[in-house]
């Protein structure tokens, strides 16, 4: 099957080439400077070139804001500059109105003081070195550099550097220094300069270039949002989405359990499921998928990610408590013709990821996106008799279309499949021959998973600041799995509609989104032989409204209304106030209320992996499981502040950030080690996290990222209030990331975990006891890769490169059907140290 798919597709890249190349024989080729600032804004300007007449390919590039397209015999270039500013982007040309451009998205706030190269008049700044010997570099003090043809120039200082005020009449700079032959440079649009002078050396040429972050934080939205690019998720392999947060301080990932290998994220010192996960601003991971379903997201898929703290907008539901992720993938208008990753690491685990997109016509485009993975080695490197992974299989397909029409109109249609198969448990446990025998103890999930979605909007071409869109989405869930002789089946099925409507009242001062939206979910779960069945149907509709009356202050205030069939009416308000007193400071504050419906079964898969009496407390008849749900207010306060060091870019953020429940379901692991107790919240349960966060370049091409975090997550157990377990309180961080201009990549991550409550052991026998604390421990990850043009890269890393792991993770492992064996206590890694390689090829859209 697998080879069909990639011959399919093989031969369709094939004919898409081949028509890309004959209908590009008549073409002319034309580049414009466009602004910008995003993802988001690629995906907007390229659409909007592909709407002009004539106009036959498009492609923007982020960091040089330069459009390069393909045009045939009706095309006209003011026609075109004139499309691009009336969706929000100023052009060499042409100006986008106000309005339009304060109703973007918050991310696409680019900096309007920004010209094209053609129009600076920005300081020249740059660094005169001297070559030593082959790979050694010496600042040169008191060289002489000037315009040529001009008096007016400048001399380095002690470090080398030097400012000089660009001139008008000459683009080219005379570099001289006593021993050494004057060189004259041609400086191109951009920013740093690193000139490099020796005795045989002859300068021709020195390109001045911006170097874009792989993660940067917006200093234009009310909300508090990073955006996460491709460079940063190339840091790491990153072959899911759960894995693609390592170089993210701000996200804790951790095990639920030692023995299903299941990641579950965290933020703010919450669990996953607290967190609103949207693909493409569409709900995605919720559910029977509230754990593994960041699994079905291949990393290669991933254009980029927007990572909020703490409340969201009321459009996008009511469902978030600690932050949202939302997760854009690779369009099918926009990327690339071709890409292919391959992976493979020392654990066994190959994976293969392949994208594909096409051109229908003019107005429509198709893309492929293929991962398959496969993880059969038995690995057991602490010789406790149970698997350190999961043996795996994987198949997962998206198939998507993009259409571009006439009079603003523009639709994403999508189908995604996905196919899993996870084994774990003891080494010599054999499905086939010992399932439920009580010889061996094996667990198994297996997951068939299938999802449509549509998303159509339009702008008013008469009317840009007026939009509306609908957003559709359908899923079927299936998993059918056991844990040594306990079962856990559950099907799920769901459906999603979202109307947005946005315009201005009056002037772009008072900008608004109003909508509606409707949720259902059906689930039937099998746990253990008894049936919990829950039909959930919520309509509700939503206002919020944005007031902007200077560059200085932005404020959101939202509402939404929502009719639970189980619970009735609720209100769901949220406020963003950001107040900016100048230029790169800005402060947030934020204030939010969230509800949620627990999955409880799937949310706590792993407490299946251990033999404790799990103890449903659900009293409240016809509510889900017989509880309350889940409801939280959460408050923050951010400040950012970006400076330079050194002429160059850096930032400083740093918040606070309080959630506290007025009801939620508790696991209780603390009433006793062979008992595991659920509940509504019996007294008080809060979160505090603060974190601070330093990003700069140190040097040209080398990045680097520090910060620290505090949690206090406490929550009322049996014994009274406690820190919540397995929670660590402190973490430090440090990534460092250094690139050269020859194509070579380095990457480091250094992370120090503090220590964290174990539940107590203290009643079981001596040895099936655990520490009442953890010890703290650092993990390192590092990688190296290279890459050749556009095209070709090859990458080598190692995971947790000191090898440190938690000794005896599994309590009772030697008698894992006796009343001791417990693998939740997890607050360290199983795995020890994973070398992995790959390669990446891309053929990119011309």
């Amino acid at each position: 099957m697998r080879i069909i798919i990639f011959r399919l597709s093989a031969i369709l890249l094939l004919f898409t080439s081949l028509s890309a190349a004959a209908q590009n024989q008549d073409h002319n080729t034309l580049k414009i400077w466009v602004n910008g600032a995003c993802g988001m804004c690629e995906d907007r300007i390229q659409k909007t070139a592909l709407r002009t007449p004539g106009v036959h390919t498009a492609v923007w590039d982020e960091h040089t804001k330069m459009l390069t397209v393909t045009t045939g015999a009706k095309f006209k270039e003011d026609q075109l500059h004139q499309n691009i500013a009336q969706v929000g982007h100023d052009t060499e040309k042409v100006k986008a109105p106000d309005d339009v451009y304060e109703n973007l998205h918050a991310c696409c706030h680019y900096d309007r003081s920004d010209v094209p190269p053609s129009q600076k008049s920005k300081t020249i700044r740059g660094k005169v070195l001297e070559e030593l010997k082959k790979g050694e570099e010496s600042p040169l003090i008191g060289a002489v550099v000037h315009w040529l043809g001009t008096s007016q120039g400048s001399t380095t200082d002690a470090d080398g550097h030097f400012e000089l005020e660009p001139h008008p009449g000459s683009n080219r700079l005379v570099v001289s220094y006593i021993g050494y032959r004057p060189d004259t440079v041609e400086v191109k649009d951009g920013f740093d300069l690193d000139i490099v002078l020796s005795n045989t050396h002859t300068l021709k040429e020195v390109e001045v270039f911006y170097r874009k972050k792989a993660t940067e934080v917006s200093f234009f939205s009310p909300i508090q949002v990073q955006v996460i690019s491709e460079k940063e998720l190339l840091k790491a392999a990153c072959c899911n989405l759960s894995e693609s947060f390592e170089t993210t301080p701000s996200i804790d990932v951790n095990f639920t359990d030692a023995v299903t290998g299941t990641r579950q994220i965290q933020l703010l010192g919450l669990a996953g499921p607290n967190i609103q996960i949207t693909r493409e601003s569409m709900p995605d991971v919720r559910g029977l998928s509230a754990l593994y379903g960041m699994n079905y997201t291949a990393g290669s898929w991933v254009e980029g990610i927007q990572l909020s703290m703490g409340a969201g907008s009321v459009v996008n539901g009511f469902e978030a408590i600690a932050g949202q992720i939302n997760v854009e993938l690779r369009k099918p208008e926009t990327s690339d013709l071709m890409y292919l990753n391959l992976y493979a690491a020392t654990m066994g685990r190959y994976e293969g990821n392949a994208n594909f997109s096409y051109k229908i016509n003019e107005q429509w485009s198709g893309g492929v996106l293929l991962h398959g993975k496969s993880q059969q080695r038995e690995v057991d490197h602490n010789h406790d008799g149970f698997l350190d992974n999961p043996l795996s299989d994987a198949l997962i397909a998206i198939k998507r279309w993009g259409f571009q029409g006439k009079k603003g109109w523009e639709a994403q249609f999508g189908l995604k499949g996905a196919l899993l198969n996870d084994k774990s448990g003891a080494t010599g446990f054999h499905e086939d021959v010992e399932l439920h025998t009580g010889h061996w103890w094996g667990a198994s999930v297996a997951t068939k998973r299938a999802e449509v979605w549509a998303k159509i909007g339009r702008v008013l071409p008469n009317k840009p600041h007026t939009t509306y869109g609908l957003q559709l989405s359908a899923t079927r869930h299936e998993q059918r799995a056991y844990f040594g002789l306990r079962s856990l089946n559950a099907d799920q099925k769901s459906a999603y509609a979202n109307f947005i409507f946005q315009s201005i009242i009056g002037d772009t001062r008072h900008t608004y989104r109003t909508g509606a939206s409707f949720q259902w979910d059906n689930f039937e779960e099998n746990a253990n032989n008894r049936w919990y069945d829950r039909n959930e149907q919520i309509p509700g509709a939503f206002f919020e409204y944005t007031y902007k009356p200077d560059d200085k202050l932005t404020a959101v205030a939202g509402i939404r209304a929502d009719y639970h069939n189980n619970y009735g009416l609720f209100f769901t308000p949220r406020l963003h106030v950001s107040y900016t007193p100048r230029d790169l400071t800005v402060f947030r504050i934020s204030a939010a209320r969230g509800q949620r419906t627990a999955s409880v079964w799937a949310e706590n898969i792993g407490i299946w992996a251990s033999n404790r009496n799990i103890v449903l407390h659900g009293d409240a008849e016809g509510l889900p499981y017989g509880l309350r749900p889940e409801i939280a207010w959460n408050f923050g306060l951010n400040f950012t502040q970006g400076f330079e060091i050194n002429h160059r870019a850096a930032t400083f953020t740093a918040g606070v950030y309080h959630t506290n429940f007025v009801n939620q379901v508790v696991v209780d692991f603390d009433k006793g080690p062979q008992e595991l107790h659920i509940g509504n919240l019996d007294g008080r349960s809060f979160s505090n996290s603060a974190m601070a966060q330093l990003d700069v370049e140190l040097l040209a091409g080398w990045d680097l990222r520090l910060a620290y975090r505090f949690n206090d997550a406490r929550t009322t157990f049996a014994p009274g209030l406690l820190e919540r377990p397995l929670l660590s309180r402190h973490r430090a961080f440090l990534n460092t990331a250094y690139e050269t201009k020859s194509g070579w990549h380095f990457d480091f991550t250094l992370n120090w975990q503090g220590a964290r409550r174990i539940p107590s052991t203290a009643s079981n026998p001596a040895q099936y006891r655990a520490l009442e604390r953890s010890p703290d421990y650092f993990l390192a990850n590092a990688q190296i890769s290279k890459r050749w043009g556009d095209k070709y890269d090859l990458y080598i890393g190692a995971e947790n490169i000191f090898a440190y792991t938690q000794h005896h993770p599994i309590i009772g492992a030697n008698d894992p059907f006796g009343p001791y064996f417990d693998s939740t206590l997890v607050w360290g890694p199983i795995f020890g140290r994973n070398i992995y390689v790959g390669g990446r090829w891309r053929i990119a859209r011309r």
